[in-house]
């Protein structure tokens, strides 16, 4: 009778190798999108990713250890528990994984101030006066195009045959496709402010198009801010590339 509950239930090891995979799992979404909706600050959503990466490491010793278990007692109740707590502890490592490769990658020089014109970077109006207090500087000085410099030497604006107002119209418009907010549009200055919120963690990054004449046609230059942090991991320089070269498209 004992031999058979053991080979249709699964055991307390295997229950808890389970449970913990698939904690430490669903904490990186909870962590992430907790910060985003504001149940608390993103230093505890990052605490709360942390404490997921204790928990899916010991997932996975105590899986790997569990399989060995069933297998050598026969326990084969106990192994699909096992597996997919296993799967779980692996997915979200593997996540974990690549967000500190990203980190690591740009750990030696952080940067979170981007423009493609580092000599005469477009100017913020607006969003000055709708961002909280402790956020990031909205300036872009000589330290900004010296990091700038290293990593990103090659970001520069676009030309286009469009005149102004129609390249300001066509900007904020490509905007408000990709979801930014946009908080100033003015074609007689020739510029658009935006903010675009990451969909973990809700990160806020301000942005300002610039358009200027240029023959028959129209200068585009564009800078992304970060509001908190002092490395982006590359967000705003590929924020600023993906949208140009779109904008060169259309």
């Amino acid at each position: 009778m004992n031999d058979q509950t053991q080979s249709t239930s699964s055991g307390l090891w295997a229950k808890f190798v389970l449970y913990i995979g698939l904690i430490g799992l669903l904490a990186l979404p909870v962590g992430a999108l907790g910060a985003r909706f504001g149940a608390w600050p993103f230093t505890t959503g990052f605490q709360v990713l942390f404490g997921a990466v204790l928990l899916s490491a010991a997932a996975l010793v105590l899986g790997i250890a569990g399989y060995i278990r069933a297998a050598v007692r026969r326990r084969s109740a106990d192994k699909m528990p096992v597996v997919v707590g296993v799967v779980a502890s692996v997915v979200a490592l593997g996540w974990m994984g690549l967000q500190y490769m990203a980190a690591t990658a740009h750990a030696e020089t952080p940067i979170h101030n981007v423009s493609t014109d580092m000599d005469d970077p477009p100017v913020f109006h607006v969003v000055p006066l709708v961002r909280a207090p402790g956020t990031n500087p909205y300036d872009y000085d000589e330290e900004d195009a010296k990091a700038q410099m290293k990593v990103y030497p090659h970001l520069a604006g676009v030309r286009s045959s469009r005149g102004v107002t129609t390249s300001v119209e066509r900007a904020a418009a490509l905007a408000r496709d990709k979801g930014w907010k946009i908080v100033n549009e003015n074609a007689a200055l020739g510029i658009v402010e935006a903010t675009a919120t990451s969909f973990w963690f809700g990160f806020k990054d301000d942005i300002v198009i610039r358009v200027r004449a240029d023959g028959r046609g129209s200068k585009v230059d564009m800078r992304s801010v970060s509001r908190v942090g002092q490395g982006d991991l590359g967000a705003n320089a590929a924020r600023i590339e993906a949208f140009l070269e779109e904008f060169s498209q259309i």
